[in-house]
């Protein structure tokens, strides 16, 4: 008899190889591609003054801070997230905040920072797939946070890796909300 590992199992072996690719590119590479984000600003379905939640980088993620900056410069308020129960909550990020530990090894503006209603959320990911299904690290923060925001309205959610994190298919299970597009160092691919 055949057994089909859990869609569980299969997540986290995709996982696990997305993050290795991810881990292997040299650190100038990783600091080139990050800033080349930015190449593509014109490209991402942000509104006018839409307010943008970004995230801190840990290990060796992509780095969205200099396209955070340069949307800031465009007028958008910025905030970042925060590991809080019942699910992620962000706080508003302006230049010379305090920043403390936020939980997953994340920084964010301290307890003073008000706290914001993202309409777009710039979202870190393990892997991702041609159709915007997202591997995320395992813990449900963020899908746990979209399902609390979209039933306060829109929004929109665009991940942020490099290319070499996208892998052939991602087993989306009925809670998974695809993504509404990908930004790597390649550009903005728009999906669904």
């Amino acid at each position: 008899m055949t057994t089909f590992p859990s869609l569980a199992a299969e997540k986290d072996t995709l996982r696990k190889e997305a993050l290795a690719r991810r881990g292997a590119l040299p650190e100038v590479d990783r600091i080139e591609k990050s800033l080349s984000l930015c190449d593509f600003i014109d490209e991402l379905p942000i509104p006018e003054g839409a307010i943008v939640a970004g995230f801190w980088p840990i290990r060796d993620e992509v780095d969205p801070r200099p396209l955070l900056d340069q949307l800031r410069q465009r007028g958008h308020a910025l905030c970042l997230p925060v590991v809080a129960k019942p699910h992620l909550l962000f706080r508003s990020l302006v230049r010379g905040a305090e920043m403390e530990p936020a939980g997953f090894g994340t920084m964010a503006p301290g307890r003073d920072a008000a706290v914001l209603r993202p309409d777009v959320l710039l979202m870190p990911l393990a892997g991702f797939d041609a159709a915007g299904n997202r591997i995320g690290y395992g813990k449900g923060h963020y899908d746990t946070a979209i399902a609390a925001l979209e039933a306060d309205g829109p929004l929109a959610c665009i991940g942020v890796a490099f290319a070499t994190q996208e892998v052939d298919r991602v087993p989306a299970e009925a809670h998974d909300k695809p993504l509404d597009g990908i930004l790597t160092e390649q550009g903005y691919r728009a999906f669904g």
